[in-house]
């Protein structure tokens, strides 16, 4: 990945990056998920961290230190779940970030924390951190999401600033770097099915010879392949606006819930997809349960929780009247 300069996407052009827009990561991500979710779930938290460190913090000296290296790899959280404490010299950290994805393999991490009340995010190096192995979930098991750890750790005063709210178009291209990888799960998940159906596969118990003599069996690929069409659909056109800027803080909900929207219509998909499959597609051996498992998971992330979207985009509504 680094060879082929997967975590230099959002690293700026002025550091040796391409500075990849929403539509290009979404892309990008899709393509690297169709192959393996968990990859292309460390590479979307890459281009967040890095995104948030350009708007984040902007001495010259920092970001020449983040980006000496284009192609590092950075890793991220926005939970504020330490604390730190100004002092000569700094600021002394305590705490511990769970669900951190690529902290294993990361140099830098871009850490959430509160400072004395304020809203705040420090820039790491991961050897400055512990990193406790916690990640033990039935999905996305790749992805090495697990726990950083600060213990009295005193960091330079320059590498840690107060935070002020994202810009909504910030906000949806977070959401579609947690989507990418979901939709690029839906269509491998896909590219099993289609292997199948093409083989001399049969339905169980029934008289067919092969898979596409059933009709109810066609009608479900049709089903799945439209449902994950039209997440991939949604997931672009929510890029292209987030990639013209300017949106206001009304226009985030609506297209919030497009993006959650998406996400059921992969896990719908993935459902009809295991269906045709039988018990078999759970079989360790089988490609298509570590798709469901990881879209099952990954699905499920806050940027595309369906049912808080639609709250927020209700409240949206009811405000305008």
């Amino acid at each position: 990945m680094r060879a082929d300069g997967v975590f230099a996407a959002r690293t700026p052009r002025e550091y040796g990056g391409a500075w990849t827009g929403a539509e290009g990561l979404a892309r990008g991500l899709a393509a690297l998920g169709r192959a393996c979710p968990s990859t292309a779930w460390i590479a979307g938290t890459c281009a967040t961290s890095k995104n948030l460190a350009v708007n984040t913090f902007r001495e010259s000296s920092v970001r020449e230190a983040l980006f000496a290296d284009p192609d590092a790899l950075f890793c991220g959280t926005g939970v504020p779940s330490a604390r730190g404490e100004r002092v000569p010299g700094g600021v002394r950290v305590s705490g511990r970030w769970a669900n951190v994805s690529g902290c294993e393999d990361a140099t830098w991490a871009g850490l959430a924390l509160m400072v004395e009340g304020t809203f705040s995010f420090a820039v790491i190096p991961v050897a400055d951190l512990t990193v406790d192995r916690s990640w033990h979930m039935a999905g996305m098991r790749a992805t090495g999401s697990h726990t950083l750890v600060a213990e009295d750790l005193l960091v330079p005063a320059e590498r840690v600033v107060a935070s002020g709210p994202f810009r909504p178009e910030e906000v949806l291209m977070y959401a579609i770097t947690v989507l990418g990888p979901v939709v690029g799960a839906a269509k491998g998940a896909l590219d099993a099915v289609h292997a199948m159906f093409a083989s001399d596969r049969k339905p169980f118990m029934s008289a067919h010879s092969r898979m596409g003599e059933s009709a109810g069996a066609r009608q479900w690929l049709a089903e799945a392949t439209h449902l994950v069409g039209r997440a991939e659909r949604t997931m672009l056109a929510v890029a292209r606006v987030a990639d013209t800027g300017g949106l206001s803080a009304a226009d985030r909900p609506r297209l919030q819930m497009d993006l959650a929207d998406a996400g059921r219509d992969c896990r719908a998909a993935t459902e009809r997809m295991m269906d045709l499959h039988g018990a078999s597609g759970f079989t360790n051996s089988n490609v298509l349960q570590r798709y469901w498992r990881d879209i099952a998971v990954a699905g499920r992330h806050p940027h595309l929780n369906p049912y808080l979207a639609v709250e927020s985009y209700g409240t949206t509504l009811v405000e305008r009247l």
